[in-house]
C-alpha cells in the first residue's frame, strides 16, 4: 500500500524548497481565475482566533503598476536627497544603487498583488481582552500583521505550484506607503503589509544558502 502522507510531504517540501523569488518575468499575462485560485489558497492560511486580518489588491493594469514603479522611486530620490543634505553621501548612493532595484523589482510583472491586513476584531477581544486591557492597542496592529503574512506565504506556494512566480517585497511600502495608499484607494483602517509581484518567471535563480536546523532549533525536553 503506498504511503500517501509521506508522498504529499515529498511533493510539498519540493514545492516549499524549489520557490524562489523571480525579478524577471516573460510578457504572458497571468489570468483571473489564476488570481483567484491563489487567493483561495490564501485565505486558508490560519489566523489569530480566525479573524482573517487580510485583503489583496491585485493590479493587472501595467500602466499603473508602472506609476506604482515611479512613484516608489520618487520617494527614494527624495529620501537619497534628505541624506545627502545631512551628510551622508555614501549612504544616500547605496540607497538609490543598490537598494532602488530591489525595492522595484516588480516593475516589469504583469501583476502585483498588494497585501493589506485589516483591523484584528475577534469575539475573544470584544468579549475578554479589551474589558481586560490585556495588552495595549498596538499589538492588535501587529496581530494583524502577523495573519497576514501567513496568507501571503499561502499565495506565493501555490503561485509556485501553478506554474507562477512571485518576489515578496517590502520596498514600496517603507519608501511610499502613503502615496500607495493614496493611489490605490486603501481604505485608511487597513495596513500595508507588503507587495508580491506575480508572473511567469523569465529566470530561474538558483537556490540561495539556509542557516542549518542546528543553528535555528533547539528542543527543550
Amino acid at each position: 500500500m503506498t504511503d500517501t502522507s509521506t508522498l504529499s510531504y515529498h511533493e510539498f517540501k519540493t514545492i516549499a524548497l524549489d520557490r524562489r523569488s523571480i525579478r524577471k518575468y516573460t510578457d504572458q499575462p497571468v489570468a483571473i481565475e489564476d488570481i483567484r485560485e491563489i487567493i483561495d489558497c490564501a485565505r486558508y492560511a490560519p489566523s489569530d482566533t480566525n479573524s482573517q486580518t487580510w485583503e489583496f489588491i491585485a493590479v493587472m493594469n501595467r500602466d499603473k503598476i508602472k506609476e506604482i514603479e515611479q512613484i516608489t522611486w520618487e520617494q527614494l530620490h527624495r529620501r537619497a536627497a534628505e541624506a545627502e543634505q545631512r551628510g551622508l553621501s555614501k549612504e544616500a548612493r547605496l540607497l538609490t544603487k543598490s537598494f532602488g532595484p530591489y525595492a522595484t523589482a516588480f516593475s516589469d510583472a504583469p501583476v502585483l498583488i498588494v497585501c493589506l491586513a485589516t483591523p484584528y476584531n475577534s469575539k475573544f477581544r470584544e468579549r475578554i481582552f479589551d474589558p481586560v486591557a490585556l495588552v495595549d492597542d498596538a499589538v492588535w496592529a501587529e496581530e494583524g500583521i502577523k495573519s497576514s503574512c501567513l496568507a501571503a506565504q499561502n499565495l506565493m506556494l501555490a503561485a509556485h505550484a501553478r506554474g507562477l512566480g512571485t518576489c515578496p517585497m517590502t520596498g514600496p511600502v517603507l519608501l511610499a506607503q502613503d502615496q500607495l495608499r493614496e493611489y490605490l484607494d486603501i481604505r485608511p483602517e487597513c495596513q500595508i503589509n507588503m507587495v508580491i509581484a506575480l508572473g511567469y518567471p523569465s529566470e530561474r535563480p538558483a537556490r540561495l544558502p539556509r542557516k542549518e536546523i542546528d543553528d535555528i532549533l533547539r528542543i527543550v525536553d
